[in-house]
């Protein structure tokens, strides 16, 4: 700015006196801050929702092999291909080993629920391959695919890399808002 500025903008700013700022009076008590109070109740009742099961027909299972694949229509092909190729983090592990096929539901819902309220995306579920199954087959296989197609929550679900466990583990794509999808 040269000298010819700079008396130009002090005319323009003569008469022009500085605003004297007063600290402004508190009220008597500290504001608090806004929380929302239901927040977390509906948080914990979208959870459930999604834990209840999905409202809309459910999608079919594929079975080639011993590999179970399954998929939401609103899951894109390329998203399913990356979980069936292992290249999703996992967030989170439940190992099914030791429990009957009355324990795996109640194990799957607890541990979905802890899941999706750290909003993990992809966990790994450990239910194996049922070789001392005898005649019956992986019975706990069986029950984790039937009772994961019911969670509205479940996106998407494939049985693991070998590398990851093969088929006596499942890769499962959670909702990110932890709702039924």
């Amino acid at each position: 700015m040269n000298e010819e500025d700079r008396a130009l903008f002090r005319k323009a700013m003569q008469g022009v006196r500085r605003l004297r700022t007063e600290p402004r009076q508190s009220s008597a008590r500290p504001r608090r801050k806004p929380r929302a109070h239901f927040a977390r109740l509906e948080h914990l009742a979208v959870l459930q929702e999604s834990l209840a099961g999905a409202a809309s027909p459910l999608e079919p299972v594929e079975e080639s092999g011993d590999a179970l694949l399954f998929r939401r229509g609103a899951v894109n092909e390329s998203v399913f291909r990356r979980l069936r190729g292992g290249h999703y983090r996992v967030d989170g592990e439940i190992d099914l080993h030791g429990l009957t096929a009355a324990g795996v539901e109640p194990a799957l819902r607890a541990f979905l629920s802890e899941a999706l309220h750290h909003r993990a995306r992809v966990v790994r579920v450990i239910h194996g391959k049922g070789l001392r199954s005898g005649h019956r087959g992986p019975v706990l296989k069986l029950v984790a695919s039937s009772f994961l197609r019911r969670v509205g929550a479940v996106l998407a679900f494939a049985s693991a890399r070998e590398v990851d466990g093969g088929s006596g583990a499942i890769l499962v794509l959670l909702n990110k808002r932890g709702r039924a999808g």
